[in-house]
């Protein structure tokens, strides 16, 4: 070892001195390096699969309540569960949420309330909004009826105390711009030339509205609940006919306003996709109707002519939009049509007389239905 000393240059020798001190530490850090990059590998993986959002692309509003004196394990159940069965929940775990809530010391800092949250929230975020909590707000129990228009709806909710007025309402349901969260909207075609865009997609239900609530946060409750009924088998019945769910709103409306009794809705759209088959106007008095701002039962020739994207005397083929809010009977008739009705070639109805009857008369042929008509027009 000696001689092996000797034969080391100055230079080679200051070397393995420097070595013998620095190799320990030259070890400790590259074993601390190995711990970092396991550690931060871990976290990362840990927040992308269990803290971070359950979908970042996916803004869609749940509106979830929070009991009075509900543990953190309760409130992970609820958030897990939120969207339904065999959907991902606001969180991707129970567990992830507990952990975080004991890991912050937020376990005992979450309030009851109402929350609106969404699949891109984080848990962060969402905690952040539990912790804070919402302030007592007075509800209300609210039923919209399906048909009611735009219009009608802003009416029923000034006059029920839920908004103080109607323009905010009727300007934010003019265009969709304010909700473009909501993918469906960004289907409609001819938008900006149709009375109200959001026209078709405010579904009719009864509701919990508080008394203080923006114009915004009503829309938003009544588009989400469109969002969640048309859904699944209306999706894939839509595509299997050829049609667009925007196709399918504006026949639904027209069904809605044009049959009094559910019963007909099926042999009214029946007929009309005889129509749209044969290449011949739709004449819906419900869509003039619209157009004029009028709730009638029969026009003159001189209103027939009345230019309007929603005439359907006028114009060929479905009406620029829709012209009410249906309801999911309405839209269930759009999509599954009246077989016998369709087989059988139904091509009019009309009203008999309403004030006996909410039921209408089919017809097959043009000679029978001027029959119905000469009858029963008195009553109109």
């Amino acid at each position: 070892m000696q001689r092996e000393e000797k034969d080391l240059t100055p230079v080679q020798r200051r070397w393995k001195t420097f070595w013998h001190y620095a190799r320990p530490f030259v070890v400790w850090g590259a074993s601390l390096a190995i711990v970092l990059v396991v550690v931060s590998l871990t976290v990362n993986y840990i927040v992308s699969h269990y803290v971070s959002a359950v979908d970042p692309e996916d803004p869609t509003p749940y509106e979830i309540t929070i009991p009075q004196n509900s543990s953190a394990s309760t409130i992970a159940r609820i958030l897990y569960t939120a969207c339904g069965e065999d959907r991902d929940g606001l969180i991707v775990s129970t567990a992830s949420f507990k952990i975080y809530v004991d890991f912050v010391g937020k376990a005992n800092s979450l309030k009851a309330g109402t929350y609106i949250l969404s699949k891109n929230m984080t848990i962060k975020e969402i905690v952040n909004i539990l912790s804070k909590g919402v302030p007592a707000r007075t509800a209300k129990r609210l039923t919209i009826p399906e048909g009611y228009t735009v219009n009608t709806i802003a009416t029923l909710l000034v006059r029920e105390g839920i908004l103080s007025e109607p323009s905010t309402f009727k300007t934010l349901c003019k265009t969709a711009d304010a909700f473009s969260k909501y993918p469906f909207l960004s289907e409609l075609t001819g938008a900006s030339d149709r009375m109200y865009a959001l026209e078709g997609y405010l579904f009719p239900d009864t509701y919990e509205f508080y008394v203080d609530s923006t114009a915004e946060e009503v829309i938003d409750r009544m588009l989400t609940r469109y969002y969640d009924i048309y859904a699944g088998e209306y999706v894939d019945r839509a595509k299997e006919l050829g049609y667009t769910r925007d196709q399918v709103m504006i026949l639904a409306s027209i069904i809605e306003r044009e049959a009094r009794d559910p019963e007909d809705f099926a042999k009214v759209s029946a007929v009309f996709y005889n129509r749209l088959r044969a290449g011949m106007k739709l004449e819906s008095c419900a869509t003039l109707s619209y157009a004029t701002g009028t709730n009638r039962l029969s026009f003159t020739k001189d209103e027939m002519a009345i230019v309007s994207p929603y005439n359907t005397y006028l114009n060929a083929g479905l009406p620029i939009g829709p012209i009410c809010n249906p309801g999911e009977a309405a839209i269930r008739a759009a999509l599954y049509p009246n077989e016998e009705y369709i087989e059988q070639t139904y091509l009019y109805f009309c009203n008999a007389n309403p004030n006996e009857t909410a039921s209408l008369l089919f017809s097959k042929t043009y000679e029978e239905h001027q029959a119905n008509v000469e009858k029963y027009s008195k009553y109109w």
